[in-house]
């Protein structure tokens, strides 16, 4: 990352929005074994093996470079500073040394926030495990990236053989230009400007004017000015597309039909929409992924549907031995990846849908059929607004930065998502992970569990990442709402079991079958 590239407006809202109680990065709870008979230094060759493909992920080696006053977005800059000894630490794991202390650590060390000043990424390195097993803690700032980039980079940085492939060394650097003095750019830019096309049909898509390249508070407010420019030209190209998905989304709400799925997106008060204190629990779990597909086939929906099942299921049984279940169904916020096949970008590209559960429906069966149902209802009600999302991602106002920052602060002392509706009870994600078995420094991978983001007024996180022929599930909470989640967390197994016998064929098929 040879020069400084600002961050996109979704990307550092992430940023904006973090508070000591509410940290915004996001990591995983690796399991590897170690070969029989090994006798090296697990933790010394991972991080060498790291080391060595850096160049492959720059954002491993970006930090942020802040605006004058917090004026506008920062800047990923290369740390000239970068130490990987304060990014990889060897972790102690007290006895019993076992997967249910990692988690209980795991939680701890989720609360935490990054250190600003260095790359925002950490890995810690839990060896002594039983079963010769590692654990692997590994974190990243929402900033730098989404779930759809974090199993791109997975992918570089694992293999996919006990012996660690050969990665080419980084390319020599290229030399970036000397910055131009402001008056130079102008002239540059208003030529570039004003020899486009007025046509609005042959109107270029988009315009790519000089920046100065600096972070002085004038070069700064020059860039932006040209960003602004640029953003417009942009959006002009994009009117009609603009106009077409607003006239979609005042149809659908103008829809008798429609005004009952919004209805069902509402959101009832529950014990986990409250605000959260800066204490985290996190447990994990696994179930068969082409079970999970085999109840998606049998009840006519997909594998998402069933994810929104288990979760439905569990929050409900919970819900119920706290006493506390509403009447009205539980709605899930589902992220949506925008990201494009191949794109690898470090980076988010990604939109989200709100769904409801069923939480309402004590049949498993009839429970899974709803939520299919409720799911191809907002995908239909949230089309028309994905289309919106790649022209409103990215808007910049000078000053929103420390405006920003100063509402989310406020709102975080303010306790005011214990008196405000909910806007959704619970987030459910699912990333789609590799299918063959990775490997790290010859250590086989068997496990890797999702430790999302926890946040004021929605307290249960619950994301899965997809691995080999086996679903691992993360659930991550503030612990002042539910101290322990390893309790909802056991129960996901059972309620797989549940609904999997619910779409099990008759005895007399099998029999029929087996004939």
């Amino acid at each position: 990352m040879s020069e400084a590239k600002k961050l996109s407006s979704l990307d550092a809202s992430f940023l904006y929005l973090e508070t000591p109680e509410m940290p915004m990065h996001v990591g995983s709870m690796a399991i590897f074994r170690l070969p029989d008979g090994y006798k090296g230094d697990f933790f010394e060759e991972f991080k060498a093996m790291i080391a060595s493909r850096l160049h492959i992920a720059p954002i491993l080696k970006a930090r942020l470079q802040k605006a004058p006053l917090d004026i506008d977005h920062p800047s990923w800059v290369e740390d000239d500073q970068f130490d990987i000894d304060r990014h990889i630490f060897r972790a102690s794991l007290p006895a019993p040394r076992d997967r249910a202390t990692l988690e209980r650590i795991v939680g701890w060390m989720h609360a935490k926030l990054l250190n600003r000043a260095r790359p925002l990424w950490e890995f810690y390195v839990f060896e002594g495990m039983k079963d010769n097993e590692i654990g692997l803690y590994s974190k990243m700032h929402h900033a730098c990236i989404d779930g759809g980039a974090g199993a791109a980079l997975t992918s570089m940085i694992y293999d996919i053989s006990p012996v660690p492939r050969e990665v080419d060394p980084p390319t020599a650097k290229k030399v970036a230009p000397e910055p131009r003095d402001i008056a130079a750019n102008l002239i540059d830019s208003y030529q570039a400007l004003w020899t486009q096309p007025f046509d609005a049909s042959t109107a270029p898509k988009t315009l790519e004017l000089p920046r100065s390249g600096k972070s002085d508070l004038g070069s700064i407010l020059f860039d932006n000015f040209m960003f602004q420019i640029e953003n417009a030209v942009k959006f002009a190209s994009s009117v009609p597309t603009v106009m077409k998905s607003l006239s979609d989304v005042v149809a659908k709400v103008a829809d008798p039909k429609s005004r009952e799925s919004l209805q069902s997106m509402s959101s009832p008060p529950t014990i986990l929409n409250k605000a959260i204190s800066s204490e985290r629990s996190f447990s994990g779990t696994s179930i068969s992924l082409s079970r999970a597909k085999a109840v998606a086939k049998a009840s006519g929906g997909k594998l998402n549907d069933v994810v929104l099942a288990l979760a439905s299921g569990v929050v409900r049984r919970y819900l119920i031995s706290q006493g506390a279940l509403p009447n009205k169904s539980l709605t899930a916020g589902v992220p949506i990846s925008l990201r494009e096949e191949g794109n690898a970008d470090s980076n988010n590209q990604v939109f989200g849908m709100i769904c409801s559960i069923a939480t309402d429906i004590e049949d498993p069966r009839k429970r899974l059929e709803t939520i299919i149902a409720q799911s191809t209802k907002s995908k239909e009600m949230s089309h028309p607004l994905r289309a919106l999302m790649p022209q409103v991602s990215n808007i910049s106002m000078l000053g929103t930065p420390i405006l920003v920052q100063i509402m989310a602060l406020l709102y975080s002392r303010s306790d005011l998502s214990n008196v405000l509706p909910p806007a959704i009870n619970i987030t459910v994600s699912n990333v789609p992970g590799p299918r063959q078995t990775l490997y790290a420094a010859g250590a086989e991978l068997l496990h890797i569990f999702p430790v999302s983001i926890s946040t004021h007024g929605v307290a249960l996180n619950i994301t899965v990442q997809s691995y080999r022929d086996q679903l691992d599930f993360g659930f991550i909470v503030g612990a002042n709402i539910i101290p322990h989640v390893q309790v909802m967390c056991d129960m996901l197994p059972l309620e797989f079991d549940e609904l999997e016998a619910a779409f099990a064929p008759p005895p007399a098929d099998i029999k029929g079958a087996a004939e």
